[in-house]
């Protein structure tokens, strides 16, 4: 009896037999198809140690952030400014417990990030090394240093990573508000007394460059965007995200009635944006490394308020302790 071999049913793609490599295949797959990674998922441990390092330094750059406007608290001209610039204040605080948070869903401790901020060994942004000088310097902040926050951050709404994406929904919103904030104290201060408009043009003088630092070093020298871009991290590069904030101020600007300090910049008919001027580069390394005008003030009221704070950490631990005794 004669039988003929049946052709050998379809196996479907081929699986990795190694674990490893079926978790990194998983993980590559789920980045592919943007589905978000949760802190229960596989992920590469350089993943993970990016994600720690870029949300901490976020979550630094929030608490660090308050100090420079919460000098202006009590020197605001008006109750309206006063209740106005407290919420903010505070706000950028709730922005610094949500980041922590997230960035604890990977496995660190808050309190060894803020051992670490408080050394030296984890970074914030450069922006917050800048002095506030005038009450315009508010309105700058508010309209340029977080209008480059928004630029940068509503793309990480998208973010790989879900407890980092979901954190980033409620902070954009509020920053939103802090943005309109700032631009209509400028716009108040540039349609009042010439004093009053040259007080605020100055504060734009000042802040406009340190803001476009604030989206990081060109693209061909930045270490670390190309590979949280692969990763679905980030979503656009550093110099696109710049040249959106550009392209966003110069009608704002006019708007205010003030001038964006850079003689070079010109409308690219080509590209359909604006180019800006060079960026002093060595300014923005020359902060990163600790020199800029208020490095060490920031890092020391910083260290100073986490000492005097530790007996509301103990209280609130005690407390805690003493009233979960026999609950589920």
């Amino acid at each position: 009896m004669t039988t003929t071999a049946q052709p050998a049913a379809s196996a479907g793609p081929a699986t990795p037999e190694d674990p490893a490599e079926a978790l990194q295949a998983a993980f590559d797959a789920a980045v592919a198809t943007d589905s978000r990674i949760e802190p229960r998922d596989w992920m590469p441990d350089a993943y993970r140690s990016t994600l720690v390092r870029q949300m901490a330094q976020h979550a630094h750059s929030e608490i660090i952030g308050m100090q420079p406007e919460a000098n202006w608290i009590t020197r605001a001209p008006s109750l309206r400014r006063k209740a106005i610039l407290m919420a903010k204040v505070q706000d950028e605080a709730g922005h610094g417990l949500y980041l922590y948070s997230a960035t604890e869903t990977l496995g660190v401790s808050r309190d060894d990030l803020l051992d670490k901020l408080h050394a030296g060994r984890q970074r914030y942004s450069s922006i917050f090394n800048y002095p506030t000088l005038t009450w315009a310097d508010v309105g700058a902040i508010g309209w340029l240093v977080d209008g480059a926050a928004i630029t940068n951050q509503v793309p990480l709404c998208r973010c790989s990573y879900g407890p980092y994406a979901s954190a980033m929904v409620r902070i954009c919103k509020e920053e939103s508000f802090h943005q309109r904030q700032g631009y209509e104290l400028l716009l108040a201060l540039s349609r009042g007394t010439p004093a009053q408009h040259a007080m605020a043009q100055d504060a734009v003088n000042r802040w406009w460059w340190p803001s476009l630092m604030m989206f990081g070093p060109p693209d061909d020298e930045s270490s670390h965007s190309a590979q949280s871009m692969a990763w679905k991290i980030k979503r656009h590069s550093n110099d696109e995200l710049r040249r959106r904030f550009v392209d966003i101020c110069v009608p704002q600007a006019e708007a205010l009635g003030l001038t964006l300090p850079d003689p070079d910049l010109r409308w690219n008919e080509s590209r359909g944006s604006y180019d800006h001027g060079p960026v002093d580069w060595t300014e923005f390394q020359e902060v990163l490394r600790g020199n800029g005008p208020c490095n060490e003030q920031r890092l020391t009221r910083r260290r100073t308020a986490h000492e005097n704070g530790a007996w509301v950490r103990e209280a609130a631990v005690a407390y805690a302790a003493k009233h979960g005794e026999g609950r589920a």
